[in-house]
């Protein structure tokens, strides 16, 4: 016929669109797509627009949709481009889930790793970020409480609760084993200690007459120094220290204090926490303040 109205069985619908006749059957069983007629001896039979109907519900079942939600569309109770946003949203979720898998996985295989600590470090990896920063927030409250903080230091502790709101979309296993080294290391009691002294030595005449410009004078000439292999203990050296520090500003409480903040644990916090938001960590200051201390030491 050419009038538009000729019907089709299930097997010339399953030769004309590539879906089985188990499945023909069971959309239309399930309401899907209902058939226009029977023939004499009660086979179902489809028109055109049936047809169609089934090549959209093919190409909606492959893109992973739902046959509620199928129903929904061809009921007109909602648009193929809303269902396929809802989608693309969960599609997003599931492909983040599994990359963060597959960097745990990564991370594991370079760890070689007990039982324990694989279970450790699916569990971290897969915190949210409410609870990755309640981890941060508390380490830093229970580290600092009782320390009255200038405002430097309050900037800095805040500082040292910016975690990223999500790990990246696609974690490498480095951020993943950032995070696990950082969990470690807010949960180290004496890493705590470590940065309460600190805190508290912020406080002394010696932390407010030195700071920023002792560090860059340090990492200038104690640089240097190392890369021209000039032993903190020789003549050369103590030239380079009074270059840093003049002879009579140096002391045993300046020392102290020095040896102190050069803290390569809390150096470590600093990498990490660039990591993680995405950043190249600042080269290490650690081998110029060794240097520095060592040279005061030898100069005293």
């Amino acid at each position: 016929m050419s009038d538009g109205t000729e019907l089709y069985t299930v097997g010339q619908i399953a030769r004309r669109t590539g879906l089985s006749v188990h499945t023909i059957r069971f959309w239309s069983d399930s309401g899907l797509i209902v058939p226009t007629g029977r023939s004499a001896g009660g086979y179902r039979l489809y028109d055109a627009a049936a047809i169609a109907r089934f090549d959209l519900v093919r190409a909606l079942r492959e893109l992973g949709i739902g046959l509620e939600d199928v129903q929904k569309i061809l009921a007109r109770q909602t648009t193929v481009a809303q269902v396929a946003e809802v989608h693309a949203q969960a599609l997003d979720a599931e492909i983040r889930a599994l990359k963060i898998r597959r960097a745990v996985l990564r991370t594991i295989a370079e760890r070689g790793g007990t039982t324990e600590e694989t279970m450790m470090t699916h569990k971290l990896a897969h915190l949210s970020a409410t609870q990755r920063q309640q981890i941060i927030d508390k380490f830093i409250e229970n580290t600092f409480s009782g320390i009255p903080l200038d405002d430097d230091a309050q900037v800095i502790a805040k500082w040292m609760r910016e975690l990223p709101d999500e790990l990246p979309d696609d974690p490498t296993p480095r951020q993943i084993d950032a995070w696990i080294e950082l969990a470690d290391l807010v949960n180290s009691q004496n890493f705590r200690q470590r940065l309460r002294r600190i805190a508290l030595s912020s406080a002394s005449s010696v932390a407010s007459s030195y700071g920023y410009e002792l560090r860059s004078l340090t990492l200038q000439h104690a640089g240097r120094a190392i890369t021209e292999s000039i032993p903190p203990n020789s003549t050369e050296g103590r030239a380079v220290l009074n270059l840093i520090i003049p002879p009579d500003k140096r002391g045993d409480e300046l020392q102290q204090w020095l040896e102190t903040i050069a803290d390569p644990q809390v150096e470590r916090y600093w990498h990490l926490m660039a990591v993680l938001n995405g950043r190249e960590p600042a080269p290490s200051a650690m081998p110029a303040f060794t240097w520095l201390i060592a040279a005061m030491h030898a100069h005293a």
